[in-house]
């Protein structure tokens, strides 16, 4: 990179145009001193066409706006349900954009495992935005607890009320996220914590709750073990997020952090980083396989129960 592109603001594009896009991704790029939103590609134009007109670029749509929107960025953001975002990353590395992705990558391996490849063939940088590993409370709680290690066991417990009697969120009418539920909306934030910690997981066995409800019991590369509760259907008075590490030191829990926008702007400086040096992130593609790989195993076990 010459030292002229090494200042010049990185032209990110952003797929999708829903409420994930509109409450996070947007105003996060847009407001971002070293990105250009270079413009917003949606399923439905007038819903592109509203967002880009909010942020102040440009709206695109249909299958060649997919392609004249790569043409114009450097990298791509990903605000779209994980099946549709597998596919169009593998698109957007060929054409030698970088990836700033959601969790999960996809919900098929052989999907994730596809978006991995083609980021590696096309020498791009990836960032798949799990929210704790970006957010500068979290991020830096789980360095620390990485750092201090000779843990024995955690507990990590992501319970939403997304789908309780009375819930007004506009999350709710998300098709992909009500036929998977809490195992993929939230797991991948959970694994995200827990693997960098006790390391991968080596055994995995899982089991339903109420509802939407998984439980799940993890063996790690490092001795330890933890147990996972995950669900969008809890009651609004049983919701909230618990993640608890315990070994020789004694107990750390997670601290609480200043919401998504604040997260999605330590992912796009990642990106940036990985970028301009080279160096891979370690919430990458690569990193975003092995949880897809474990909540395929999870889902399928939990069926079979």
């Amino acid at each position: 990179m010459t030292p002229a592109a090494a200042t010049a603001p990185l032209r990110i594009g952003l797929l999708g145009a829903g409420p994930w896009a509109r409450n996070t991704h947007a105003p996060a790029l847009a407001a971002h001193p070293g990105v250009e939103l270079s413009g917003v590609w949606g399923r439905r134009a007038e819903a592109a066409d509203a967002l880009a007109a909010a942020h102040g670029t440009r709206a695109y749509t249909g299958e060649e706006g997919i392609d004249a929107l790569l043409g114009a960025s450097d990298a791509v953001a990903f605000a779209l349900p994980p099946d549709v975002q597998a596919p169009l990353a593998v698109r957007a590395a060929e054409a030698g954009c970088h990836l700033l992705m959601d969790k999960p990558v996809a919900t098929t391996v052989e999907g994730a495992r596809a978006v991995a490849g083609a980021a590696e063939r096309a020498g791009v940088a990836s960032v798949v935005f799990c929210t704790l590993r970006f957010a500068p409370e979290t991020s830096a709680w789980i360095a620390e607890q990485a750092a201090v290690g000779g843990w024995f066991t955690a507990r990590a417990q992501w319970l939403g009320s997304l789908y309780a009697a009375g819930s007004t969120s506009e999350y709710a009418d998300s098709p992909w996220r009500r036929e998977k539920g809490g195992l993929w909306d939230v797991g991948p934030h959970a694994l995200s914590v827990l693997i960098p910690v006790l390391g991968d997981v080596e055994h995995l066995t899982a089991a339903r709750g109420p509802a939407d409800t998984t439980h799940l019991i993890l063996r790690h590369t490092s001795g330890a073990s933890s147990t996972v509760t995950l669900g969008l259907s809890a009651p609004p008075g049983a919701a909230g997020v618990e993640i608890e590490f315990r070994g020789e030191r004694g107990t750390a829990s997670v601290p609480g952090w200043d919401g998504a926008e604040t997260a999605f702007r330590g992912a796009v400086d990642a990106l940036a980083e990985a970028v301009r040096t080279g160096v891979p992130h370690a919430c990458d593609a690569r990193f975003g396989l092995h949880p897809t790989e474990l909540l395929v195993a999870a889902e399928r076990q939990a069926r079979a129960a």
